[in-house]
């Protein structure tokens, strides 16, 4: 449940409120049976809170249904489950039950994965694929820790910092803008019809 939360949200604000909504909620059947409105109120602070709250209470339905209420442990069976995608069943399949079947892609494994080299690619499926062909499978799961650690307090976005960068010798992008290489493309502007 918090990985759907995290979605365009940071995790210091997620472990905030999942602190209320665990307490509220300990078992599928708690998330099936709350309020729409108390769910939506407890994870507000995340953002599109109507929208996880729906997928949430979905999700939970679905486990409830579909799994007895437990927590499926395959790919197909969790991307079935409302506001479950691909990242947030790498996740779960990763983290809890330590048997990765993918590489988990956020926008600091994206970044990374372009600045270091490890992918050309910018669409998120891409760079898994490329990913999991040069990375043992045993390392999945610790591989999207690696690089989103390194990208929040080495390589950001804007400022990466190269100069006390602990794997600037294999870098690639060492020396060149590097805040530039590796980040999403901004939407193109619509210009304005006169």
């Amino acid at each position: 449940m918090a990985t759907i939360l995290s979605a365009q949200c940071t995790d210091v604000r997620v472990n905030q409120v999942t602190r209320r909504l665990f307490e509220r909620c300990r078992t599928a059947q708690d998330y099936a049976d709350i309020p729409q409105e108390e769910l939506e109120a407890i994870v507000q602070p995340t953002g599109f809170f109507r929208s996880k709250a729906r997928h949430l209470k979905g999700c939970a339905l679905a486990l409830l249904q579909a799994h007895a209420g437990e927590v499926p442990r395959s790919l197909p069976e969790l991307t079935e489950l409302p506001g479950v995608g691909r990242k947030t069943a790498n996740v779960v399949l990763g983290d809890a039950f330590g048997s990765p079947e993918g590489v988990v892609v956020d926008t600091h494994v994206q970044r990374l994965s372009g600045r270091l080299g490890l992918s050309k690619k910018s669409a998120p499926e891409e760079i898994e694929a490329d990913l999991m062909r040069i990375v043992p499978k045993p390392q999945w799961a610790v591989l999207s820790h690696w690089l989103i650690w390194h990208g929040r307090r080495r390589c950001g976005a804007i400022k990466p910092d190269c100069a006390q960068c602990e794997v600037s010798h294999l870098c690639p992008s060492f020396g060149k803008d590097a805040s530039k290489i590796g980040r999403k493309t901004p939407p193109s502007r619509r210009q304005k019809s006169a």
